[in-house]
């Protein structure tokens, strides 16, 4: 084989010569193969990563950060843990909940800055979940269609005076299946309704699509993924006839004013985080920021209008400038935890399974960030999120069938694997994938279909050592 240097490959990167540029390479080779043939360091987060395997894993600052980013870190801590109160309240910067909201601070829905969950029955409040809602059709940006009165979202709590939209119900059905071996399995589906609509009836066109939160580790260094990189590893026409097709989705950013590839979100429907922090503030609390400069109420809704207008802010906002930075400075430096037991043989076998089951065709193993200014800490990292940030379909038993942007009802950004592993001990349960239906690894797998079909098929009809190992391996990420 003989040696190229590729300054192509290295400015989509955005790295310098002496990084992935001088691996040996012939002409044929693609950036996939060179990012899969990068070994699985222990330090997920690249320099970020912090050695802490403890409930509160996903709360400290990157690890390489300096003293003076560690400070404004801190005071972002302050931000996303803040319990906004109604206004007016006895501390006037931190005022203005609702008055339509789901929860009082960021902390409640990322709990320990972990995954939420479902319910646990069909009566139980919605703690660290939600309920999008769209009717068929866009929006005058491409994005999701709202519903009228309603919007985007549905807010089950209100301020004192104002009714909140609907209450959401849970069920759930199982259905059985079988692994290769004969050892039977069951997964759950849950089924969502709306009940005791406050503004008028819900439209029969209604979509609705059940999400649970996601963590919060390693976002800015999924910022700074260079937007060359996800092109280069989507292949949205399948070219290479692996049954593999992701594609970036092109979503609009409100702070840039313009279309941007979406990285955020179970349907990657947020392009920077400023955009996704302004949408949860405004959608989850209903805080309007810079960004977002808005109250939540709708026209229909004059109970919530009412109440808006006589808490409006003086400055017209009620997080501040400065206050909504540190938040943002928060959200990107929060550390990705250190691999355990990588050393372990069952956890290198687990490994060896999740490439030759093809869970790396999407789940990619190794990313390498780009240059971002005024971030040294995230810039140029060798990471491992187990994730290409595109979105594939998943098949119709995972789909919603509400579709956000680009994505289509059956489309699911992939999401990151790493600190999988810590969820027990972080967010005090193992539930998985976008609505909490899966119940553990496992069965977060038997429910891939459409694109990951292939590899579930192969997970399913292993014997039980190597699903062991492959569980091994998640477990240690």
């Amino acid at each position: 084989m003989k040696l190229y240097f590729s300054r192509l490959s290295c400015a989509l990167l955005a790295l310098p010569m002496f990084l992935i540029c001088a691996i040996p390479m012939s002409r044929a080779e693609t950036l996939r193969e060179r990012l899969l043939a990068i070994p699985i360091s222990e330090a997920l987060g690249g320099e970020t990563t912090r050695p802490v395997a403890t409930g509160d894993a996903f709360t400290f600052v990157a690890g390489n950060a300096a003293t003076e980013t560690k400070e404004l870190f801190s005071l972002g801590n302050q931000m996303f843990t803040t319990v906004w109160v109604p206004a007016p309240g006895p501390q006037p910067v931190t005022d203005g909940l609702g008055p339509l909201f789901n929860r009082e601070s960021c902390l409640d829905c990322h709990v320990q800055n972990g995954r939420g969950a479902p319910p646990g029955d069909s009566t139980g409040k919605l703690e660290t979940s939600l309920v999008r809602v769209s009717i068929p059709g866009t929006d005058k940006n491409g994005g999701p269609n709202p519903v009228p009165i309603y919007g985007d979202q549905i807010q089950d709590r209100a301020i004192d005076g104002v009714p909140p939209e609907a209450t959401v119900q849970i069920s759930w059905t199982e259905q059985p299946g079988e692994y290769g071996d004969g050892t039977p399995y069951s997964l759950r589906r849950p089924k969502v309704m709306l009940v005791n609509p406050q503004y008028g009836p819900f439209p029969k066109d209604l979509l609705m699509s059940f999400r649970v939160a996601n963590p919060v580790i390693g976002l800015g260094l999924l910022e700074a993924v260079p937007r060359a990189t996800m092109d280069e590893l989507a292949d949205p026409d399948d070219a290479d006839n692996d049954g593999i097709s992701g594609r970036v989705n092109i979503v609009f950013d409100v702070p840039a004013r313009a279309k941007k590839e979406g990285r955020f979100g179970w349907k990657a429907n947020n392009a920077s985080l400023r955009n996704q922090n302004a949408g949860a503030a405004l959608g989850d609390m209903g805080i309007s920021t810079p960004v977002m400069p808005i109250d939540l109420c709708l026209p229909g809704q004059d109970a919530c209008a009412a109440a808006a207008r006589k808490a409006r802010p003086r400055e017209g906002i009620e997080m501040t400038a400065k206050f909504f930075d540190q938040l943002n400075i928060y959200t990107e430096l929060i550390a990705v935890p250190k691999q355990r037991n990588g050393d372990a043989e069952d956890v290198r076998r687990g490994e060896r399974a999740f490439r030759d089951m093809g869970c790396a065709a999407c789940h990619m193993p190794t990313l390498v960030t780009g240059v971002v200014d005024g971030r040294p800490e995230v810039s140029v990292q060798t990471i491992h999120p187990f994730t290409d940030l595109l979105i594939h379909d998943m098949g119709e038993g995972l789909a919603d069938g509400r579709p956000d942007y680009l994505a289509g009802g059956s489309e699911w950004r992939t999401a990151p694997l790493w600190g999988i592993g810590l969820t027990k001990k972080v967010s005090g349960h193992t539930q998985l994938l976008h609505d909490g239906r899966a119940r553990d690894f496992a069965e977060a797998i038997l429910w891939h279909g459409g694109e990951g079909e292939a590899a579930m098929e192969k997970f399913r009809a292993a014997d039980k050592a190597a699903r062991d190992d492959l569980l091994s391996f998640l477990s240690s990420i």
